[in-house]
Formats: structure tokens, sequence, C-alpha cells
């Protein structure tokens, strides 16, 4: 009986980009981590190539292989959907020592392992705007059952062996894998297999949690079934993943839009041709890339919005959903939308709000004009 009642106290809260990434998932994990009592981050999609700004009692922080609700203290979980980087995650603790912070992370057994080869191939190999880190490229060859997760980095034979014939997979398709230094990536590996802050799980970690906090990786409209093949991510971004780590549970969604639509590096952004009024951000954490490309931005596009949350079924049908629209401080002069075509005038902030709430049939509202989560605004319409 008492386990009963404590499973009926658990929330499960998922933060979901409704764009093409860079929405501001990290500031409402880290929102929802300030407001909860005992609360694990769950990253169910992508991997270390997220970029997710946080500012907390003056830290600023970008997330990649760490949950963004670690300034709050929430130990994060990579599940086995996600890809990990050694090196990045060796890289980032010491930043993170460095601020005065002290991380938890729980990493799924059986995540997928990127590798120097993985990066550079995917470096080398890049039209479609990825962002160079090898995500995608190690996805692609765990297809191929040339497999390394996490659980072996703790065998040093069957790393080895993993490695050879990983370089031998990659030196089938191109010659030039074969001077590649692996010494900092083993010894990231080596650090992270016995390092306090980084623990292995089998299946979501126990402990004492009360407050489930599924934050995602990149937009809906990269989610590589629902976005504009090839210029996707590999992986699914939407609420597939988090169904099965929730068990019977269905988690409250929360949809994250900016107040505008921004585009990092290739693929299509619609109507990009007509002109708008959105500052440049100075502190903008995205920025272009060799890789990627330029940060692109253009009039919010409520059509597609709806597209993308018409796409995830589980989205679509839950009528409790919120609406998290950040950025609002980026908008200059005057407040518009797009919709079917058709450019949507506002008198002020306010009625922009209210505008596309109302159009989306979405009551409860979250809005942000900081950087800081401490800023964020609920509204109820």
């Amino acid at each position: 009986m008492q386990h009963k009642q404590y499973k009926a106290h658990k929330a499960h809260k998922a933060i979901i980009g409704a764009g093409f990434g860079d929405e501001g998932k990290g500031l409402f994990t880290d929102y929802l981590c300030r407001n909860a009592e005992e609360p694990l981050v769950i990253r169910f999609s992508g991997g270390q190539q997220a970029g997710h700004t946080v500012v907390h009692n003056g830290i600023r922080h970008v997330f990649s292989n760490f949950g963004s609700g670690t300034l709050q203290g929430a130990p994060s979980y990579f599940a086995r959907f996600c890809t990990i980087d050694p090196v990045g995650i060796v890289n980032e603790l010491d930043v993170l020592l460095e601020k005065g912070v002290e991380p938890l992370l729980y990493i799924d057994a059986e995540c997928p392992v990127t590798t120097p080869y993985d990066i550079r191939y995917n470096q080398q190999h890049h039209p479609h705007g990825s962002c160079g880190v090898g995500v995608g490229a190690t996805i692609n060859r765990e297809e191929h059952f040339y497999s390394l997760t996490f659980a072996d980095l703790f065998y040093p034979w069957v790393l080895k062996t993993r490695l050879e014939l990983i370089k031998g997979f990659y030196q089938g398709l191109y010659q030039e894998y074969t001077d590649i230094a692996l010494e900092d990536f083993l010894q990231c590996c080596s650090v992270i297999t016995r390092s306090p802050w980084v623990r292995m799980s089998r299946g979501m970690p126990s402990g004492p949690f009360s407050n489930y906090i599924y934050e995602g990786s990149q937009g809906l409209l990269l989610d590589q079934h629902y976005g504009f093949f090839p210029h996707v991510t590999r992986s699914d971004t939407g609420t597939k993943n988090i169904l099965p780590l929730c068990a019977d549970h269905v988690p409250e969604i929360y949809l994250i839009t900016r107040a505008y639509q921004t585009r990092h590096g290739l693929g299509p952004l619609s109507y990009e041709n007509i002109s708008h009024n959105i500052k440049k951000n100075p502190l903008e954490t995205n920025v272009c890339n060799r890789f990627q490309g330029e940060f692109r931005r253009g009039l919010l596009d409520l059509s597609l919005l709806e597209y993308a949350m018409q796409r995830d079924s589980l989205i679509a049908d839950d009528f409790g959903k919120s609406l998290v629209i950040t950025c609002l401080d980026h908008v200059s002069d005057e407040y518009r939308f797009i919709l079917e075509g058709q450019i949507i005038y506002c008198h002020d902030q306010d009625n922009f709000v209210k505008k596309i709430a109302e159009h989306l049939k979405i009551r409860k509202v979250y809005t942000s004009a900081s950087d800081d989560s401490a800023q964020l605004v609920r509204h109820v319409l």
C-alpha cells in the first residue's frame, strides 16, 4: 500500500522543443528543477550536440554532457537513446568543478559511445548542417553493428578490441582514418569509469526522486521522422523515447519556442525572406561554426509550430499541455507572427502571447525575457 502511494506522488514532466532547436529548453529545465523537490533530469534524445545555456546565482554555463538542472543540484541521467562523448564529459566536468559545481551524472550502460573516428567522419562529411561532434555518425555506426557502449569502457580489452574494429569500419569507407590519435580519448574513458561524479546505471537510476524532468535535445522540426530530411538529427526529439521511460505514467508536456523562428545551419526555414525585427543577442550560445553554418532568424511561423505539435500524437492529444515562449526581449518595436502565410500584427507583447495561445488552444503559458529562469512568468489565459 505504501509503495503505491509513493508512486502516485511522482511527477513526470517533458520539455519538448517545438522548432528547429535553440528554443530555451535548458532555461525551462532549470526553472522546473528550481521549483521541484528531489528532481532527476533525464536526457532522452540526441547527445553531446546539445548546447543549453543556464544562468543561476551568477554562474553561466552551457550544458552539453550534463542535464540543465545541474546548477540546481539535480542529478542527470543519460538514457539509452543518447550518445555520450567521454572527452566532452571530462572537459565539461572540469569546467563545472572549477565553477564550484559538483554534478552527478548517471549514464545508461547501453548508451552508444562517440569515438574520435566518428567525430573525424562527421567533420569531414557534413553536407546537411551537422554540428560536427559525431552524434549522427555514432548512431549510423551502431546500426551497422560496430558497437561501443558505456558498459564496454569498464573492460580495457573489450574497449581496445572494439576500437580496432571501428577503425576498420571507417577504413573500409575512407583511408584517411588511419592517423587518428586515441590517447586523450582513452584517458578520458579511464577517468569517467573511476569518477565519483559519473555512475553507470542499468535503466532508470534508483533514488529518492519525486520529479522526473525529461530534457529534450533538438526541436520537433529536427526529428528524424518529423523534420525535413536530410536536414534532421538522427534521433527522436518528441515523446517517443519518453514513454518507455515513464512506464505507466503520462508526462506533463511543456512545448518550448522562442518568440521567433531560428535555424542553425542548412535546411529550410519558412518565410525567411520576410523582413523581421529580431535583435541579435550578443550572448547567443549557438553562433556560426565551420561545421554547422550560420545562425538564422525569422518571424515565428505559427502554422509550422502547429504542424510540429500535430506530428507527435501524444502532444497533439494532450489538452493540458503548456506553452513556453522565450526570448521576448529580442523582439523590438512591434510584435508579429505568421499564420497561414499572412503576417499577424499584435498591439503589444501581451496581445502577441494571447493570440498565439488562443490559436494553439493552450491556456497555460510561460513567458521569458531573460536567460535567468527566476524571471519566468506563468500565465493562465
